[in-house]
Order: C-alpha cells, then structure tokens, then sequence
C-alpha cells in the first residue's frame, strides 16, 4: 500500500518545508495544533488540519495524538 498522507506532528519552519516537499511528491499532509497555535502559518499549510489539545509541548505528548 503506497503512502498517500502524512502527519506531521511538528511545527513552524520545518512543517511548512515538509508540507511543501509532500506536495511535491503528491502526498496529502495534515497538521496537529495546540490551542496556542491556533494563527500559526503550519495550520493553515497542511491539506487538514486538526486541534489536539493545549499546552506548547503538545507534540511530546503521544496521548492526545493517538487518540
């Protein structure tokens, strides 16, 4: 089964970069945000985009993602 989307559990520069590669690559991409990013520009890059909890180290938290 090839690969058609990809999360990416980062954010600001690196994501955005990711999320351009990705497009290159025809892949779909979507971004994970904390209620403190909720006008950061790696939001609004991805294909979706979806708020999974509050706190600035969301992304060192597996709980709320897996979820």
């Amino acid at each position: 089964m090839p690969i058609s989307k990809i999360l990416v559990a980062n954010r600001s520069e690196i994501a955005i970069r990711v999320f351009r590669a990705a497009n290159e690559l025809g892949l779909k991409t979507v971004a994970i945000w904390a209620e403190e990013d909720k006008y950061s520009l790696h939001r609004f890059k991805a294909d979706e985009s979806y708020q999974v909890g509050r706190g600035p180290h969301l992304t060192r938290d597996m709980g709320p993602i897996e979820s």
